[in-house]
């Protein structure tokens, strides 16, 4: 279980930025990103196996940009279930907590195309809050707690 891409739009509707790295900030969120300082959304995952469901049914590939989520894993069904934890990253960690399910919106229709937010749903991920500062970079690894 491993992070495969992190993604920050700087504001609402700007195109997401890959990032080999991102610093977490407890209780505010990613730095840099559009989200930051909000009560508890500060982190979105998905899993990179959703995609590719996402991309069958669609019949075209899925970015991980085109969800507008800032973390992809691979190996990890994303949990739902609020309250659960994921801790991400090497030495320490950072921790993150299930706030709710990431439900996709109308925005992905553009981001994906038509029939974008259809192939995401019960596939978007989740919404955390992070209970840990620290950096998140791509490789890391992704462990249920």
């Amino acid at each position: 279980m491993r992070v495969v891409a992190l993604h920050v739009a700087p504001e609402r509707h700007a195109p997401m930025e890959e990032r080999a790295a991102i610093e977490v900030v407890a209780g505010r969120g990613v730095v840099g990103d559009r989200w930051f300082g909000t009560r508890h959304r500060h982190v979105s995952v998905q899993s990179a196996e959703a995609l590719a469901e996402a991309a069958a049914d669609l019949g075209r590939p899925v970015p991980p940009s085109a969800t507008r989520r800032t973390v992809t894993v691979s190996g990890l069904d994303v949990p739902t279930e609020p309250g659960a934890r994921l801790l991400v990253g090497g030495e320490g960690g950072v921790l993150l907590e299930v706030v709710r399910v990431a439900a996709p919106c109308r925005i992905m229709e553009t981001s994906m195309g038509p029939g974008g937010a259809a192939a995401l749903r019960r596939r978007g991920g989740s919404i955390l809050r992070a209970l840990s500062s620290g950096t998140i970079r791509v490789g890391d690894p992704v462990v249920l707690v």
